[in-house]
């Protein structure tokens, strides 16, 4: 008994022992608390600014703390004067950017050319009434709302308020659609809803980016699942080059290209990738940390570049610049996930800051006078032979003259189009499916996928620019079978059923550059009318009479494609 009770408690001090040995290791392995901003910046943007105001914002005490009061008159004024910008206007960066590709010398004459349209386009906008894109997008903004800043109200609501007084008083398009049920769908008339995000901060200011993300540029965002085995130079850019070729050219390059390997989630990373495509994240640090800081890849950045650069796509149809630029972001990630994101901002690099401190609103300077970019140089200097298109002959003529040139021959359109986009295609559907056959329009005359803005005042049309053409690819065979769309003029590759189709059927797809929609309104659109459907609104079939209208072969009658490298099935 007596030796029973001895190896009992002999066992309870070497538990004891061991249990105190096993708590201190595990207090020393615990690593103390440290928190990471993942996205955490060096140093402010360089940003200019223009004061709009100093009313609406005044300041307070509150329990010794300095509190800025900002009345909802600021927010809807930011928002609406942010929207309005935006439209119209670029940065000074980015114009600099297409200013510079006139100057190189290893600039194809396309991306020569595109880059001259795009400088004059931008130059029309910025008179402030034909937005720069049709595509007028999606109006986002996010917020950072300083813990020491006091509103009243729903700040979602004012500045959607912004957005709507914009999108209604100006010359922009309504694109957003609501669903009734879940196939039903009507045209908000507002471009509502808007995109609204507000974080909070430890500032004692409200920190603002404004983005109006249009539908093709918003259509070429990828999230790939992938594995740490990707996480190796060689691999890790071959996935990237094979990636970004099929981004193809439908969202109106020269592209701002953003790659991001990693992210806490998918939708973290995809935030992540709209944030640097508007080049928000300049500023992260060039190396991470133990914790968990996002930083950029400078050198994984010229190397993509590279690759872009050589691909051969060029700025729309052939050469050295399908990217100005690309931005490259590490994020911590699960060890079971490695989700990589690649996104673009466009020709149309719509973005711009804002903020709201105790000195008043304050707004991104964009730039107003453009023409300091534009060369002493006419696009008659930077290409070869233009072969002009008469399309008010039969469509057996205008086919006939098209034969005779092979891809990437650049033409010049003058006479009839008929606009048709995604819902007008499914309602010629329906009369092929019933029997009633394609109406003799869409027979005689090449169908432009667009859709127009809204038209100002003395102007034969608003801004009226190409839309992307794939999501009416399904259609194609269908229409050519039955004698329609034999010549299709739109922005960006097309798919291997459309190729096939126009080599079947004989017809052809014309690339018309995409991002100059201020440029065909005011010197190549010279009437527009509703031919059927007005209840469509911008949906609608409309017949469009141009003259010198640009564009380039891209598919022809013989099964020849320009996208051929970088197709889609």
């Amino acid at each position: 008994m007596q030796s029973s009770k001895c190896v009992r408690r002999i066992c309870a001090k070497i538990y004891s022992v061991g249990s105190r040995h096993q708590s201190a290791q595990a207090a020393a392995a615990v690593k103390p608390f440290h928190f990471q901003d993942i996205l955490e910046s060096e140093k402010p943007l360089d940003t200019p600014w223009k004061k709009l105001t100093g009313d609406y914002v005044s300041t307070m005490d509150v329990m010794g703390k300095k509190v800025l009061k900002v009345e909802p008159q600021a927010l809807t004024l930011l928002a609406e004067q942010a929207m309005i910008d935006i439209a119209h206007l670029l940065r000074p960066g980015h114009l600099q950017q297409l200013s510079n590709i006139l100057k190189d010398p290893e600039s194809s004459e396309n991306d020569k050319f595109v880059a001259l349209e795009l400088l004059k386009n931008a130059n029309i906008a910025s008179a402030m009434v034909l937005p720069g894109c049709q595509d007028t997008g999606t109006a986002i903004c996010m917020g950072k709302k300083g813990q020491y800043v006091w509103t009243e109200g729903n700040d979602a609501a004012a500045l959607s308020k912004g957005v709507y007084n914009t999108y209604t008083q100006k010359n922009l398009r309504y694109s957003q659609v609501a669903p009734l049920d879940m196939y039903t769908e009507v045209n908000t008339k507002t471009n509502l809803p808007a995109q609204i995000e507000i974080y909070s901060t430890d500032s004692s200011q409200y920190d603002f980016l404004f983005i109006a993300k249009g539908g093709g540029s918003a259509n070429k965002t990828f999230l790939y699942q992938q594995t740490k085995a990707l996480l190796n130079p060689e691999k890790l850019l071959k996935f990237v080059d094979e990636k970004a070729k099929t981004l193809g050219t439908a969202a109106c390059p020269p592209y701002h290209l953003a790659v991001v390997i990693g992210g806490t989630s998918a939708e973290f990373n995809l935030k992540t990738v709209k944030l640097a495509s508007a080049k928000y994240l300049d500023n992260l640090p060039c190396e991470g940390n133990e914790h968990g800081r996002g930083f950029r890849d400078r050198k994984l950045e010229e190397e993509i570049h590279k690759l872009t650069q050589r691909a051969g796509i060029g700025a729309q149809f052939g050469g050295k610049y399908f990217c100005h630029d690309v931005r490259v972001i590490r994020l911590p990630r699960h060890g079971a996930s490695c989700p990589v994101g690649i996104g673009v901002s466009c020709s149309a690099d719509r973005q711009a800051l804002g903020k709201i401190t105790e000195e008043g609103v304050f707004l991104e300077q964009l730039e107003t006078n453009v023409s300091k970019y534009l060369p002493e140089v006419e696009s008659k200097d930077l290409s070869s032979e233009v072969v002009q298109v008469n399309l008010n002959q039969p469509m057996a003529e205008v086919l006939k003259v098209l034969s005779n040139y092979p891809i990437r021959t650049r033409v010049s359109l003058n006479g009839t189009l008929v606009v048709a986009r995604d819902i007008a295609h499914a309602k010629l559907q329906e009369r092929i499916d019933s029997g009633e056959g394609l109406p003799e329009y869409v027979k005689n005359h090449p169908i432009y996928y667009a859709g127009p803005a809204k038209t100002p005042e003395g102007y034969a049309s608003g801004s009226f620019g190409p839309t992307t053409a794939g999501r009416m690819d399904s259609y194609v065979e269908q229409f050519q079978k039955n004698g329609g769309s034999m010549i299709m003029l739109a922005k960006g590759n097309r798919s291997k059923q459309v190729t096939k189709a126009c080599k079947t059927y004989g017809g052809f797809y014309l690339g018309s550059i995409g991002g100059p929609a201020a440029i065909l309104a005011q010197n190549c659109i010279k009437k527009v009318e509703v031919l059927e459907y007005p209840e469509l609104g911008m949906e609608a079939i409309w017949k469009v009479e141009v003259e010198n209208f640009p564009a380039f072969i891209v598919v022809d009658n013989k099964g020849n494609d320009f996208f051929k490298e970088w197709q889609v099935e």
